[in-house]
């Protein structure tokens, strides 16, 4: 049960003033739905946090104004100015004792104007000046006040994210409404770490943040902000470290394997392993033999071998007379490390099966039967592994490829397939050290930051759009002489608003070019289309596949040696390097070409040029999270989707590594949050919407 001093943050934003249904709609649209799709809430204007401020506090005289800075003007009425046509601005010619200059609206409603600036009265006018005909003029200046007026204007005006229908002024006024229905709370920072940090209490940097007094206050350097991204970060490490806590309480099982499977399966490998793998399956074993549960991230770079460290430790398990299953967010991914893991567990004599929504009927039951009668050693699979009907006999170890896919409600929910599962997780995109912490702060980590012996560099060139006949022909050339083509477009179909190539119009352009050697696949095709389509590729028969981001994760055909992008300017850093990585994976040398077209903006170019200038995943990853913030970084939303609403992790990542101290030595203390302090911290909770932490408290 929440707290009941929290009730009126979370009623729907419509019991504030003046937030009618049409208004509701507009916050809707700015702010998304709230819980379970349901409308906007009060909390949700709370902590829609201004992005800037127009500081109204210079009061210059008309000869001092200064082109394009916000100025605040008392003037003196002198004439009006109708307009001489229809589409002509009504002009209000204003002085004071050193100059003169002029008003300007457009499609002026004329007797509103004259009564809003009487001739020879004075006014506080308030706007940014701009030069013409040498005179100095605002348009549609946003405040014109008397005197009564200026004593209610906002020295310093805060500016938010926005949306049709909704103003700066508006948004404040919601956002003050919203304050004033904020209960007195307790504190729950450490007194001596905000008197060190200089923070104000939690209300009065909400204040600071909606009634600015200076532009500082809503900056991110700001110490209300910081203060505000400060108890976000704590409430999400503390729900992520509540979540390690619960899923380790009650002792894990060890997991001791003899060696002998593992020892098969590295004989059978082409290679040998990196020493970032043999690191990585060394603290798998570890964590495995302990007596409590393991919880570990693996990422490694495209390419590092997550796979065999993933085999490798479903060995462990199931040299120990147990179950593995390793889940994959996408079928084509999930067939793919089938087809990867097939050979090398039958060296081992390790009985591999899949499953997925593909699998019905009898195949299914027949699968099911053999699962729970321990005649399965791994399951390798899709959600499909969460059905309530898929019973294994003993599962040990759940791995879950392509983590940020899946949220940790799906983690929990295949670690319960089994008595005390140990759980790794994997992520093919390299995360900055920062994010680790706040998406992945109840783990462990490992990271295979080598790559296997024999990998040649990828040529990476960026090729504008209008060398596409040039590409194309350069495309032939290379099929011709037995190379293998990737071909990704950004949309499966044309769009009308976005002038993109689209998968099915390339594959129609490309067909026509090259007849019968062209394959497609997209997301909206059948299973067995795509995987027809795959097969095609991979034998030679088709040595160019169209695809969509479809083929971004888990697709390994060695001999493509080219991945063409079209429009690459319009994809993430992270998936840039992800598509690119589908080649160089064989022996032969790999080229990807960007094809772009212009103009790019200053964010696009430098994407583009970090993915030609480096290979190295983690050093693209930092300059994504520079880039784009950490919405894009942990993949799978839309770009510029924060994962925190206040918390800005460019300007407050060394906050993280404080938060995630200061989770642990509370957690150390009072673990159920019992404490005065402890009860205040989980109003912080209920608050940022870490519920699911606090169920798992009273879950015990």
């Amino acid at each position: 049960m929440r707290d009941s001093r929290l009730d009126p943050l979370f009623a729907e934003a419509t019991v504030l003033p003046g937030v009618g249904p049409k208004v509701a709609k507009a916050l809707a649209r700015l702010l998304g739905a709230g819980p379970a799709g349901g409308p906007p809430r009060v909390v949700d204007l709370l902590f829609h946090a201004p992005t800037g401020a127009i500081d109204r506090r210079s009061r210059p005289k008309i000869a001092d104004l200064v082109a394009g800075e916000v100025a605040t003007v008392e003037v003196e009425v002198e004439r009006h100015q109708p307009p001489r046509s229809a589409r002509g601005p009504h002009r209000v010619v204003v002085a004071d004792e050193t100059g003169a200059m002029s008003l300007v609206f457009f499609k002026a409603h004329g007797p509103y104007i004259e009564r809003l600036l009487p001739v020879g009265e004075k006014r506080w006018v308030s706007g940014m000046p701009e030069l013409f005909d040498g005179s100095f003029q605002i348009v549609h200046p946003p405040h014109v006040v008397d005197a009564e007026g200026l004593a209610k204007l906002p020295p310093v005006e805060p500016t938010y994210p926005l949306v049709e229908g909704l103003s700066h002024h508006l948004v404040a006024k919601f956002a003050r409404a919203a304050l004033e229905r904020l209960a007195e709370l307790p504190e729950w920072q450490d007194d001596a770490f905000r008197e060190q940090r200089r923070f104000p209490g939690f209300a009065a940097a909400l204040a600071a943040l909606h009634f600015p007094q200076s532009p500082l206050d809503v900056s991110s350097e700001g110490v209300a902000l910081t203060r505000l991204a400060y108890d976000e970060l704590l409430a999400n490490q503390l729900a992520l470290q509540l979540v390690r806590a619960h899923m380790r309480r009650g002792s894990g099982r060890a997991v001791v394997g003899d060696g002998r499977l593992s020892r098969k399966i590295e004989a059978a490998l082409p290679f040998s392993l990196t020493g970032a793998q043999t690191r990585a399956v060394a603290a798998i074993r570890e964590d495995l033999a302990a007596p409590r549960r393991m919880l570990r991230l693996l990422q490694g770079d495209v390419g590092s071998g997550k796979t065999v460290v993933a085999l490798l430790a479903s060995a462990t398990a199931i040299e120990a007379g147990r179950q593995a299953a390793l889940m994959a967010p996408t079928e084509i991914l999930a067939r793919q490390h089938l087809a990867t893991l097939q050979p090398l567990a039958e060296a081992a004599g390790i009985r591999l099966a899949v499953l997925t929504g593909r699998e019905k009927g009898r195949e299914r039951v027949a699968l099911l039967e053999r699962l729970a009668a321990g005649d399965v050693d791994l399951l390798v699979g899709t959600h499909a592994l969460f059905s309530d009907d898929v019973v294994f006999h003993d599962l040990a170890l759940a791995i879950v490829d392509e983590q940020h896919k899946f949220g940790v409600r799906q983690r929990l929910a295949l670690a319960s397939k089994g008595a005390a599962v140990d759980v790794m997780v994997m992520t093919a995109t390299p995360i900055p050290r920062t994010l680790v912490l706040t998406a992945f702060g109840d783990m462990d980590s490992s990271a295979l930051d080598e790559k296997p012996p024999g990998r040649t560099p990828i040529d990476t060139r960026l090729v504008g759009l209008e060398r596409l006949d040039e590409t194309i022909a350069a495309i032939g050339r290379a099929v011709a002489s037995g190379a293998r083509v990737y071909w990704v477009c950004p949309l499966v179909e044309q769009s009308e608003t976005l002038d993109v190539a689209a998968a099915e119009d390339r594959f129609g352009a490309l067909a026509e070019v090259f007849p019968g050697k062209v394959g497609l696949v997209h997301g909206r095709m059948k299973g067995a289309d795509k995987d027809a389509a795959v097969a095609q590729f991979v034998s030679g028969e088709t040595p160019i596949l169209v695809a969509t981001t479809v083929i971004e994760v888990g697709v390994n055909v060695p001999e493509a040696t080219i991945m063409v992008i079209e429009h690459a300017e319009r994809f993430g850093l992270a998936q840039l390097h992800q598509l690119r990585g589908r080649v160089g994976r064989g022996a032969g040398r790999s080229t990807c070409l960007l094809l772009w077209k212009g103009p790019l903006g200053d964010t696009a170019k430098a994407r583009l040029e970090t993915l030609r200038d480096t290979e190295d995943g983690f050093v693209i990853a930092e300059k994504d999270l520079e880039l784009r913030g950490e919405g894009e970084v942990l993949g799978s939303r839309q770009s510029g989707a924060a994962v925190f609403r206040l918390a800005r992790i460019e300007a407050h990542g060394d906050l993280v590594r404080a938060a995630h101290d200061d989770a642990g030595l509370i957690l150390a203390r009072d673990p159920n949050l019992t404490s005065p302090r402890g009860e205040a911290l989980r109003l912080l909770l209920h608050l940022f919407e870490r519920d699911a932490a606090v169920r798992l408290l009273r879950a015990g």
